[in-house]
């Protein structure tokens, strides 16, 4: 599965006057950056890094967020 289908969030994070990267499907994980891009881009890469050693390990690894929810029916 590819990291870019996963969802990202990117903050400012007052407390350790960075930027601060998460990932909706791996909340565990962040990443903190000097600006948004360098933030994401290391999220990302963590991402990366931890699905390929779920997989080298034989854990299940989680589907993206909008491949897991494309299945419901919005409710008004």
């Amino acid at each position: 599965m590819p990291v870019d289908r996963y969802t990202y969030s990117v903050a400012w994070s007052s407390e350790a006057n960075e930027h601060v990267a998460t990932c909706l499907e791996f909340p565990s994980l962040s990443w903190l950056g000097e600006d948004e891009i360098e933030a994401l881009r290391g999220i990302r890469l963590l991402v990366a890094e931890t699905v390929e050693d779920m997989r080298a390990n034989g854990e299940a690894v989680p589907a993206p967020s909008s491949i897991r929810d494309s299945g419901q029916r919005p409710t008004v």
